[in-house]
C-alpha cells in the first residue's frame, strides 16, 4: 500500500488524465437517477392546520397528534374519499401529523396531484376533529352528558334552600343569627366555586372545541425528491465514487516508485537515471483494436499517477546522463565485454531509454584508449508475466532499465530471478525517467550530430526461452 498523502495536486492529477472517464461515469449516474425517478410517480404534499383551543399540556399535543395520523382516523377518511385502487392502509403512509406551537396540529398529505394532496389533508383534518369530539363525550354517551346538567340543577336547588333557611334562621340581630346566615353564605360560595372548577374541568366544554384553519393550500411544486434532484444525486454520486476509486486504487498500488526500493527488489545497485524526451505519450498501450479504441476513448489507456513531466534540458545535459552509466558500467569490467539489457515488456519508457543506452555505447569516443571503451549493449524484452532470459553466451551481466512506478517487487523480483536462470549477473539498475521515473517533456532545440530518438526501438529485440537464439 503506497503511504503518500492524498493531496489536492493528485486530485488535480486525476482531473487532467481521467477527464473522459469521469465525463462518462457522471453522464452513466446521471441516466441511472433518470431511471429512478421513473420508478417513482411525481408526488405533493400539501398541509391542514387544526387549532386546539383551551389549555393543554405538551404530551396532550403529542397524543392528539398520534391521533390525527392514525389508522381510526385514515380509514374513515379514505372510506369519504372513496379512491379507486387506494386503501386505508396506502394512505397511512402518506398521511403524518405534528404538534406545532400555539396548539396547533399540523396534518400532511401527499398524493399523485395537487388536488389530491388538498383533498387528502382536508379530509384527515376534518375526520380527525369529529373522531376527538367523540372521544370526548359529544356524542356517544347521551347518559354521561346529562350527568353535568343534573349536577347543575341540584347546586341551583341547594343555593335556593340556602337562601330559605337564611331567611328563616333569626330575623333579629342576635349573634347565633348572623353566625348562621354567615355559614350558609359560605356554603353557597363553596358550592359556586366548584361548580365552576367543574365547568372548566368538562371536554365537553373545553377540549372538544376544535378548529380547523382553512383548506389545504394547493401545492406549486413536486415534494422531493424531484426528477432534477435525483439526476443531479446519481451523476454526483457515481462521480465521486469514480474519484475515490482512483485515490483507493492509487492507496493500494504496490507498483514501487523509489530507487532503492527497485534496487532492493532487483537485489543490485542503482547506476543512474536518464530523462527520455516526451515526444509521444508514455505508458499508452500499443494497438489499434475495439479495445484500444474504446480505452482511448475513456482515457484509461495512459498513467495518471505517474508525477506531472517537467522541462528537461538540452539534448547535451541528457546525453550526459547516458554517458555517465555508460562510464560507470565500464569501471565495473575489466575488459570491453558484452552486457544484456534487460527491458520489461510495455514500459515505453524504458525501452526507449535503453536503445538511447545502445546508442551511447555505439559512439564510444576512445575504445582504443587506457580507458578500454564502453561495454557492448544488446537488448532483449522480458515478459513480467512469464519472465525468460536467454542463456549466456559471451555476455560479462545484465543491466535492467525500467521506469518507475511500473511495477511490483513481485515482478521485478522474478525477472531477477530469470536473470540468474540464465547465467547474468544483475550489474546495475537504470531507472529511466526524472527523480521517480516518467517521460520529460523535450524543448524543441536539438544539438546536431545526434540520431533520432525513433531510430532506437529497432535495437530492441524479444528474448525467447532459456538457451533460445536473440
Amino acid at each position: 500500500m503506497s503511504e503518500d498523502t492524498i493531496r489536492l495536486v493528485t486530485i488535480g492529477r486525476i482531473f487532467r488524465r481521467r477527464w473522459r472517464l469521469l465525463v462518462i461515469v457522471t453522464v452513466v449516474g446521471a441516466l441511472v437517477g433518470y431511471g429512478a425517478s421513473l420508478l417513482f410517480p411525481p408526488s405533493y404534499t400539501t398541509s391542514t392546520s387544526v387549532l386546539l383551543a383551551g389549555q393543554w399540556e405538551e404530551r396532550e399535543l403529542l397524543t392528539q397528534a398520534e391521533i390525527a395520523a392514525s389508522s381510526a382516523v385514515v380509514d374513515r377518511a379514505a372510506a369519504t374519499l372513496g379512491w379507486t385502487g387506494v386503501s386505508g392502509s396506502e394512505l397511512r403512509d402518506r398521511v403524518s401529523a405534528k404538534a406545532t406551537d400555539g396548539n396547533i396540529i399540523k396534518i400532511s398529505g401527499t398524493a399523485d396531484t395537487p388536488e389530491r394532496a388538498g383533498r387528502l389533508s382536508d379530509q384527515v383534518a376534518q375526520q380527525f376533529v369529529t373522531f376527538a369530539a367523540r372521544i370526548a363525550g359529544d356524542s356517544t354517551d347521551a347518559e354521561a352528558a346529562a350527568r353535568p346538567e343534573a349536577l347543575r340543577q341540584k347546586v341551583v336547588q341547594t343555593s335556593r334552600r340556602i337562601t330559605e333557611l337564611a331567611d328563616a334562621a333569626d330575623p333579629g340581630q342576635t349573634v347565633e343569627g348572623v353566625q348562621a346566615r354567615t355559614e350558609l353564605e359560605k356554603l353557597r360560595t363553596a358550592l359556586q366555586e366548584a361548580m365552576k372548577k367543574l365547568d372548566e374541568a368538562d371536554p365537553t366544554t373545553n377540549k372538544a372545541n376544535m378548529v380547523v384553519m382553512g383548506p389545504a393550500a394547493r401545492p406549486a411544486a413536486e415534494a422531493p425528491p424531484t426528477r432534477m434532484q435525483l439526476i443531479v444525486a446519481g451523476a454526483l454520486l457515481f462521480f465521486l465514487l469514480a474519484v475515490i476509486g482512483h485515490l483507493t486504487t492509487a492507496r493500494m498500488s504496490r507498483r514501487l516508485r523509489t530507487e532503492p526500493e527497485i534496487a532492493a527488489a532487483l537485489g543490485s545497485a542503482l547506476l543512474g537515471t536518464v530523462d527520455v524526451p516526451g515526444e509521444r505519450p508514455a505508458h499508452r498501450p500499443e494497438g489499434h483494436g475495439p479495445r484500444a479504441r474504446i480505452r482511448w476513448l475513456l482515457g484509461v489507456d495512459i498513467r495518471w499517477d505517474l508525477p506531472t513531466p517537467q522541462t528537461s534540458g538540452d539534448e547535451a545535459s541528457r546525453q550526459i546522463r547516458y554517458r555517465r552509466v555508460c562510464a560507470r558500467l565500464r569501471d565495473q569490467l575489466p575488459v570491453p565485454r558484452r552486457l544484456l539489457v534487460v527491458v520489461p515488456d510495455g514500459d515505453e519508457i524504458a525501452r526507449r531509454a535503453a536503445g538511447q543506452l545502445v546508442a551511447e555505447a555505439e559512439r564510444d569516443p576512445s575504445p582504443s584508449s587506457s580507458n578500454r571503451g564502453y561495454p557492448m549493449l544488446r537488448v532483449v524484452g522480458v515478459s513480467v508475466d512469464r519472465p525468460m532470459v536467454p542463456d549466456r553466451d559471451n555476455e560479462s551481466g545484465a543491466l535492467v532499465v525500467l521506469s518507475a512506478g511500473s511495477w511490483t517487487a513481485e515482478e521485478l523480483a522474478g525477472i531477477a530471478e530469470a536473470c540468474a536462470d540464465g547465467g547474468h549477473e544483475v550489474l546495475g539498475i537504470v531507472v529511466a525517467g526524472i527523480v521517480v521515473a516518467g517521460t520529460v517533456r523535450a524543448r524543441p532545440t536539438r544539438s546536431a550530430g545526434h540520431p533520432p530518438d525513433n531510430a532506437t526501438p529497432a535495437l530492441a529485440v524479444r528474448g525467447h526461452a532459456t538457451g533460445g537464439s536473440v
